[in-house]
């Protein structure tokens, strides 16, 4: 003991290492209060883990209604080199049996028009109908017709029953039976020429009636107007019977054959299939090439004299497994050539190898599949959508 200070050493080494103690203690309470998560952060912590185990890398989602808003158009890729395909240019036409003129069948004036440009019509219905001197005859041949027939009728039943009664000769009964075998002949020709010629009932006007059902894609008629026969009054075309008549060169006309595949490309990035029906066997005196005619398949929506490109791949080309796609289906992913291909969440940038390009088509080596469905136009939408993806992630 300090005997000046009255203190006892001993009692102040075990205060001061108590003290130690009790702020040591203090201090890892205090740790463990500040630095322990929050029960908000504690489970968060799981879902954020499994939202990011479920990304897939390269994937867009995006399903069908979105896809279509956005403008996106795909496209099945199939087997075949960009030398294998034959590029054409073509137009849309209508079928021989897919439009109908319609021409005023005797000289007359237009008295009334009962369709206009872009009507719809039915077969056999009537259009317009001209007033004419020659409805007139034609209807009065036909009455006269009639009454001879009438006439040589009665006199067939006059002489029958009299040659039965023994009381004329059967010369007189032959002749009145070939007189009424000509007044029917005569009375069956103007009937016919009445009925070709649209004449009505009361022998005044004549009508023009549409050959097939369809709509009217031109119109010449004017009411009052006086027109000669064999003018062009009307055309009448069906929408459903089209064909597309495609000019190639003639070594690539003899490359192809009926049967052969081919797509259509239609202005927007969207494609329709078609089917090569013929070869015109000449090549136009002009233009020195030939004309290949293709069906399209049923439902395309097509115009008569729409401007369109074909792309035709004969069956006897070489076989190959590049596929060929337009040029805007493959983009750039840091410094990698990507296409983007359609699965059930959306689409999948998938690497491919890239080959020769040519006239906006770009050959694909590596990378794809036949029978894949890429996207084509609004390709690049896609790309930038997984630019920010990844960069959320």
């Amino acid at each position: 003991m300090d005997l000046e200070t009255g203190t006892d050493p001993k009692r102040l080494l075990i205060g001061a290492a108590v003290a130690t103690l009790i702020v040591g203690t203090a201090g890892i309470m205090l740790g463990r209060t500040v630095l322990a998560p929050s029960p908000a952060s504690t489970e968060a912590g799981p879902s954020g883990e499994a939202e990011e185990e479920g990304h897939v890398e390269g994937l867009v989602e995006m399903d069908a209604k979105r896809a279509a808003s956005a403008g996106i158009v795909t496209e099945t890729a199939q087997a075949g080199s960009l030398g294998a395909e034959i590029l054409a240019q073509g137009v849309v036409a209508p079928t021989p049996d897919g439009e109908a003129i319609l021409t005023a069948r005797a000289d007359g004036a237009v008295v009334r028009i009962a369709k206009g440009l872009g009507d719809a019509v039915a077969a056999g219905e009537t259009i317009a109908w001209l007033e004419s001197r020659d409805a007139a005859a034609i209807a009065a041949e036909r009455s006269s017709a009639a009454a001879r027939v009438a006439l040589a009728r009665s006199t067939f039943e006059r002489e029958r029953r009299l040659y039965e009664a023994k009381v004329t000769a059967r010369q007189d009964f032959e002749a009145a039976r070939a007189a009424l075998a000509e007044a029917e002949a005569e009375m069956r020709r103007s009937q016919s020429a009445a009925s070709a010629s649209k004449v009505s009932g009361d022998g005044r006007t004549l009508a023009v009636t549409s050959l097939i059902a369809g709509r009217i894609t031109k119109s010449d008629a004017r009411l009052g107007a006086y027109v000669s026969a064999g003018t062009e009054l009307f055309r009448v075309a069906d929408p459903r019977r089209i064909q597309i008549n495609a000019s190639v060169l003639p070594a690539d006309a003899r490359r192809v054959s009926p049967g052969d595949r081919a797509v259509v490309e239609l202005v927007g990035g969207e494609t329709v299939g078609a089917t090569v029906r013929s070869a015109t066997p000449s090549l136009d005196p002009e233009s020195k090439v030939a004309t290949l005619v293709l069906v399209p398949d049923s439902g395309a929506q097509l115009t008569p004299g729409q401007g369109l490109r074909v792309r035709i791949t004969p069956r006897n080309a070489v076989a190959t497994s590049s596929i060929g796609l337009p040029d805007e289906a493959v983009q750039s992913v840091e410094g990698r050539d990507v296409v983007f291909v359609k699965t059930a969440k959306g689409f999948q940038a998938t690497n491919v190898t890239v080959g020769q390009r040519s006239a906006g088509r770009v050959e694909i080596v590596a990378g794809l599949k036949p029978g894949s469905v890429v996207a084509t136009r609004g390709a690049f939408l896609l790309k930038a959508e997984l630019g920010k993806g990844e960069a959320e992630h």
